[in-house]
């Protein structure tokens, strides 16, 4: 058994060492593959070279995961020092939309709008932090460092049924809790905060991202404003000041809007951005904008995400496309199969000896061009008046590697289609029309949400999943749809699905070669 192992290791091993020299040795395969790597960074480069005619911000706020983050809320705030906390009940949470004059009239209430307690590092966007905050649809939730998030309570809080609210701080330790009555408590979270200072502010927010309702922009997202009314709110531990002594009329609150517009979340309301009052009663905050990780879609509408710098891995793929398919198609077109086969007996095993070499080359070619594309279209986009999303360091190299993978697999399902088929433009017709039209079908919102969706689940067109960038987030609200940018599988549950296809097609061809070439 073992020499014959051995017998076999060395017989792949020469076809492995002949297939290889046949990829680097013909002129056009080797221009071809360098071709590849070149058209994926000029038409990603090219595609994103223009200049921004209405440039706002160039950066987008960064969080402690590195994602990039909306930060942006009317915060009535204390410093605390030390240990402390804070409980309040929220007696409401209201909206206005963009109808009336200045947004004053009555509007839904966003899903995902905001009033609540927060204990934050300091006024910077993208600082950390932990809040626990009643919502428009989704109850009390605590939430932290933008991507955390757990529910609480159901329901919204009115005057009938307010939200008890209460965050405690220990050291770099924050516990959200929620009640309905004010004296039996419920924890909903604890989260360690390890860049919150001894000093850190704490109060009330309020903020409300865009709402889903069309208002005929061709978003379906509309503008909104949250406002929260608070009942008084008790203190304990070591707050700046006692909040019945010195400190002026509002007693050592001071109102300030985090953020100078609403981030990607929408856009804040003339006259309507934000602030707060104080009464007997308690507190009244304004706000929009949002305190959560930037998406995708109609959301980053101005703004670059990593993976529109790699829209030229479609002219890299169809190049490689033509190599791998002309590896298997070659030799039955001029008759020099019989001398492959020859050469190397063991004809089941040919197939793989000429994946191998190929995979390894577009794996090589797609991450040495994302590799480059990624670094030079941001700084290119940033310097010319487009943010671009910032993602956690683990984000950036999946995507990056993620592209040569894509490739990889692309290049084995060439093969296999050139195996099965012996002859080289219906091989390449048929790679273009699993990965690349599926794709634009979906992309382009020529087919309904649901078709996409399907299209991009079962399809090879599904491994461009790999590339996407943003999260998809239930807490965070936009039109995740294909036409939007959102794939339906997780990243490597989309790459799974193309290498199952490359890997069923090389195993037909496989079985096709063992029965039917002599």
């Amino acid at each position: 058994m073992t020499a014959r192992l051995r017998s076999l290791a060395g017989d792949f091993a020469l076809m492995l060492r002949a297939e290889w020299t046949k990829l680097r040795t013909v002129p056009g395969w080797a221009a071809t593959t360098a071709g590849a790597l070149l058209a994926i960074l000029a038409v990603g480069l090219l595609g994103t070279a223009a200049t921004n005619p209405n440039p706002g911000r160039t950066e987008l706020p960064v969080g402690p995961g590195g994602e990039a983050v909306n930060d942006s809320f009317s915060f009535v705030h204390r410093e605390l020092s030390g240990d402390g906390t804070l409980t309040v009940p929220v007696l409401g949470l209201t909206s206005v939309g963009a109808d009336g004059p200045q947004g004053s009239s009555p509007g839904p209430v966003a899903e995902w709008a905001k009033a609540g307690i927060i204990v934050k590092a300091g006024l910077d966007q993208g600082s950390t932090y932990a809040a626990v905050t009643a919502t428009g649809a989704h109850g009390v939730r605590w939430q932290h460092d933008y991507t955390h998030d757990a529910a609480g309570r159901p329901g919204r809080p009115t005057d009938a049924a307010p939200q008890w609210l209460r965050l405690t701080r220990t050291g770099d330790t924050v516990t959200g809790y929620d009640s309905a009555d004010g004296e039996h408590w419920t924890r909903i979270g604890t989260a360690r905060l390890p860049g919150l200072p001894r000093t850190a502010q704490v109060g009330l927010f309020a903020t409300s991202p865009e709402t889903t309702e069309d208002t005929g922009t061709g978003t379906g997202l509309a503008p909104a404003v949250a406002t929260g009314r608070f009942g008084p709110a008790v203190l304990s531990g070591g707050w700046g000041e006692d909040p019945g002594g010195p400190g002026g009329p509002d007693g050592g609150w001071t109102g300030s809007l985090v953020g100078t517009d609403a981030g990607t979340s929408g856009s804040y309301l003339p006259g309507a951005g934000g602030g707060y009052a104080r009464d007997a009663a308690g507190f009244t905050v304004t706000g929009a904008g949002d305190i959560a990780p930037v998406v995708g879609g109609p959301a980053l509408a101005g703004g670059r995400v990593v993976e529109n710098f790699l829209v030229g891995t479609f002219a890299g793929l169809t190049a490689l496309a033509v190599v791998a398919t002309g590896s298997a198609t070659a030799e039955y077109r001029r008759g020099l199969i019989v001398l492959t086969l020859a050469a190397g007996p063991r004809r089941g095993l040919l197939p793989l000896a000429k994946a191998l070499p190929l995979a390894g080359t577009a794996l090589l070619v797609g991450t040495a061009a994302a590799a480059l594309a990624v670094p030079l279209g941001t700084a290119w986009s940033t310097a010319h008046g487009f943010p671009v999303a910032a993602v956690p360091a683990a984000v950036e190299l999946r995507v990056v590697l993620g592209t040569g993978l894509l490739l990889a697999a692309a290049c084995v399902l060439a093969l296999a289609l050139g195996l099965l088929l012996r002859r080289a433009a219906p091989a390449i017709a048929a790679t273009v029309a699993g990965l690349v039209l599926p794709y634009l079908l979906a992309a382009s919102g020529t087919l309904p949400t649901g078709a996409s969706e399907w299209l991009l689940r079962v399809t090879p067109a599904a491994g461009f999943a790999i590339q996407q960038s943003l999260p998809r987030l239930p807490q965070v609200s936009t039109l995740y749809t294909p036409a939007s940018g959102y794939y339906p599988l997780p990243p490597w549950a989309g790459l799974a699905v193309l290498t199952a296809w490359a890997a069923a097609a090389l195993l037909a061809a496989t079985l096709l070669i063992r029965r039917r070439d002599a």
